[in-house]
């Protein structure tokens, strides 16, 4: 037989309840079966209280049991199809029992090698063990003093569970702004590709038009100067001819006298 994972809840010894599992109907694997009984060397146990308070101590105990196996149900596993059953001890607490569980406690956390902070999940499974067989303890004790740390427990489990699923959408937000970011920025940078050739066109076209410009200006300079020296070359021309005539009337003038 092989037991499951060790646990820092305290089980009673594993039972054998099918040796074969297929086909069971909920009725048939609800059934407990009694394990073997004592071989005759070991020591004879007390006789069983009779009257009113034998019946009342043992519908306590059943309560008991009942109380626990729903805080904490029975572990189930199969071997060789033979379908085991361990449920959890109803035996009382002792002093020594606390402080063999406090030591187990921290030689499993070395020996897992669980963080001291932050966030691990190691040390989370062995103090939510840790937890579960305190409350087996109190339960034992007082049956409503362990239902009040079940609701405890539960409590706290649901809070973990709402930050985790917190946590997780909040990755999983974190990845998506990311991407968008990713897809954004590719956007932008073909943008800007397409923007500087844009720019480059630009400012070719402003190359070309002030080459045209230049063009335009020399060319209007050089006509410019070509009016110029033809306009001076009439006036020059204009004068001359002023001037012989001025000359040309006053020797007509000159013989009248």
């Amino acid at each position: 037989m092989i037991p499951p994972n060790a646990s820092l809840v305290k089980y009673d010894n594993p039972v054998l309840v099918s040796r074969n599992t297929d086909k069971k109907t909920p009725r048939a694997k609800a059934l407990k079966a009694s394990p073997t009984p004592p071989s005759a060397s070991g020591p004879v146990p007390a006789p069983p209280k009779s009257g009113k308070a034998g019946a009342l101590d043992a519908k306590a105990a059943q309560q008991t049991d009942e109380i626990l196996n729903s805080i904490l149900p029975p572990r189930e596993w199969t071997e060789s199809g033979q379908l085991w059953v361990q449920q959890v001890s109803s035996t009382p607490a002792t002093r020594l029992d606390v402080v063999n569980l406090q030591e187990e406690l921290d030689r499993r956390l070395q020996q897992r090698q669980a963080r001291e902070t932050g966030i691990c999940p190691v040390r989370r499974e062995l103090y939510s063990q840790c937890f579960d067989e305190l409350i087996r303890q109190v339960t034992i004790n007082c049956a409503e003093r362990g239902l009040l740390l079940l609701r405890v427990r539960d409590e706290i489990r649901m809070t973990i569970a709402a930050y985790q699923t917190l946590y997780e959408s909040s990755v999983a937000f974190g990845m998506r702004k990311a991407l968008q970011a990713e897809q954004g920025k590719a956007d932008m940078e073909k943008k800007i590709l397409e923007l500087e050739s844009e720019k480059r066109d630009l400012e070719r076209q402003v190359n070309e038009l002030k080459a045209k410009c230049e063009q335009i200006e020399k060319r209007a300079a050089e006509q410019r100067q070509v009016e110029e020296k033809k306009h001076t070359e009439e006036i020059q021309f204009l004068k001359r001819t002023n001037q012989q005539l001025k000359t040309q009337l006053e020797g007509i003038i000159a013989p009248k006298k």
